[in-house]
């Protein structure tokens, strides 16, 4: 599902005060209010300003969508916290059914997005606020409730896995050496147990974000785009259930391309060196060697050097290319210069 910026929505800043959040609300829903606005947007630009209202109008709702920090932006895909995807929310299923009406229309319930945050807060009587603006009225945040019988009380499954991508060199896979993976996750609140309330360690939220380093060694012969999977590093339920951290590989270098076990990397020339071929020493991964550079050389030509990429899942190593690229010196003299001058005129 769609990461909703109920901030965005409603054009007001993070730490906006509940007379400013009220003051926008008004504004916008005069706005949009289908009465007002025949357009085929407002319809759905209305019922996305009320369901902003009915959380950062409300202090608990704001504290729990506020948890779950800062970061995010509208449109972002959005993976529920644990113990949220439980709550029974939308027609035909178990729990309760919010919906907005005007004017006898039915437009339609929450979002999936709000179902999935709070629909155990919504068991209750709905919120209703009758305004009056300008001669007409209309009701705020009027909600339909239906009630219905739940199917079972079994504990639904829930996706308690991670996916992040993990930055890594080439020396980050060639040394074996193991990395520090950081990363956060929601989780419930462990002095709580995520029943909310009064608790100072989770706000009343019932859930709090969870700070995790870990170490991981990678497979010598990993590649890009690749997943590694690590076994109960994933979020974690309140009934002890605990999910898996799934490692996308992206290898991030400035030294090297990647091309499966095949490396290549630029090697610097001046101009009479590219003319007259020359040695270099170069560092590689195996160590520094020497290569020879051919003359009459062109900036774009690449030597192969065998065995001196990253290791082969087969066995053995990939190859290192030597891309050559032809380089002015910085600081270059007077006579240097004539000299050019005197090679372009022949």
């Amino acid at each position: 599902m769609e990461y909703k910026d109920y901030y965005d929505i409603l054009g007001v800043k993070r730490d906006a005060t509940d007379a400013e959040i009220k003051s926008a609300y008004r504004k916008l829903a005069r706005k949009f209010h289908p009465d007002v606005n025949k357009t085929k947007e407002a319809e759905s630009k209305f019922k996305d300003i009320n369901e902003a209202y009915e959380v950062l109008g409300d202090k608990q709702k704001r504290q729990r969508y506020d948890s779950l920090g800062s970061n995010w932006q509208g449109g972002q895909s959005y993976t529920p916290p644990p113990g949220f995807e439980q709550f029974g929310f939308g027609g035909g299923q178990g729990g309760n059914y919010q919906s907005f009406s005007f004017n006898g229309q039915d437009l339609g319930g929450f979002s999936d997005f709000f179902s999935s945050l709070f629909g155990d807060m919504m068991g209750g009587g709905a919120r209703t606020q009758g305004m009056n603006f300008g001669g007409f009225d209309f009701d705020t945040g009027a909600q339909q409730q239906r009630t219905s019988r739940r199917r079972s009380r079994e504990p639904k499954a829930e996706n308690l896995d991670i996916t992040m991508n993990l930055n890594v060199t080439i020396k980050d896979i060639f040394d074996q050496k193991p990395i520090n993976v950081k990363f956060s996750s929601i989780e419930h609140c462990r002095k709580c147990s995520g029943s909310g309330g009064y608790c100072s360690e989770c706000g009343g939220t019932g859930f709090k974000s969870e700070p995790k380093s870990i170490k991981v060694k990678l497979p010598p012969d990993i590649t890009e785009g690749q997943k590694v999977r690590i076994k109960g590093e994933g979020k974690s339920d309140s009934y002890g259930r605990k999910g898996d951290l799934y490692l996308i590989i992206n290898i991030k270098d400035k030294d090297y391309e990647v091309s499966g076990s095949d490396l290549t990397r630029e090697i610097e020339i001046t101009p009479p060196q590219a003319v007259l071929g020359t040695k270099k020493e170069i560092e590689t991964l195996h160590g520094k060697i020497s290569i020879k550079i051919p003359p009459k050389t062109s900036s774009g030509q690449s030597l192969r050097l065998k065995g001196l990429g990253l290791p082969k899942k087969g066995g053995g190593y990939g190859n290192l290319n030597a891309k050559i690229k032809i380089v002015i010196p910085k600081n270059i003299t007077d006579k240097q210069i004539e000299l050019y001058k005197k090679i372009a005129e022949l």
